[in-house]
């Protein structure tokens, strides 16, 4: 198998680690939230923060390095609309997950405090869930603005 195609596959697969995390992230945080049971808010939210350390941090230096090194081998100039958008896309959601990751950081600590003293959540912890959900909707977007420029190449 060429190069080219070898990162082509890392880019898709590492795409599918990033859009897939990121979804089945929100989803079980969300579910759990609904609960409202401290103690699997707190454990679910630690495994939230380690899944986006070992999985989307991953995808989330790969995902440029592959894709930039596959523009190049296919010859398309960076300069090309569909790419700088793309990059733009990827810069924006990369600018509301940074956030996140702070936030689930702190949701998850607060949460443990909590439910180690059998607490309620504090309102901190509710204020740091609708930043963190209202943060998700962009990037959620913008991944999939990002997959429909990757495959379609639209010419502007």
């Amino acid at each position: 198998m060429s190069w080219y195609l070898w990162i082509k596959w890392l880019h898709i697969v590492s795409s599918t680690v990033l859009f897939g995390t990121g979804f089945g992230i929100a989803f079980f945080f969300m579910r759990a939230q609904r609960t409202r049971n401290v103690a699997l808010i707190a454990s679910v939210g630690h495994d939230v923060v380690l899944a986006d350390a070992v999985f989307t941090a991953t995808a989330v230096v790969v995902q440029p390095a592959s894709g930039i090194a596959l523009a190049l081998m296919a010859g398309y100039p960076l300069s090309s609309p569909w790419l700088l958008l793309s990059i733009a896309l990827y810069l924006l959601v990369g600018a509301c997950w940074l956030p996140v990751v702070w936030l689930q950081i702190g949701m998850r600590d607060l949460a443990a405090a909590a439910a180690a003293s059998s607490s309620p959540l504090p309102t901190a912890y509710q204020k740091h869930y609708r930043r963190w959900f209202v943060l998700g909707w962009p990037a959620f977007v913008g991944v999939l603005v990002i997959f429909y420029l990757m495959v379609a190449k639209p010419r502007f």
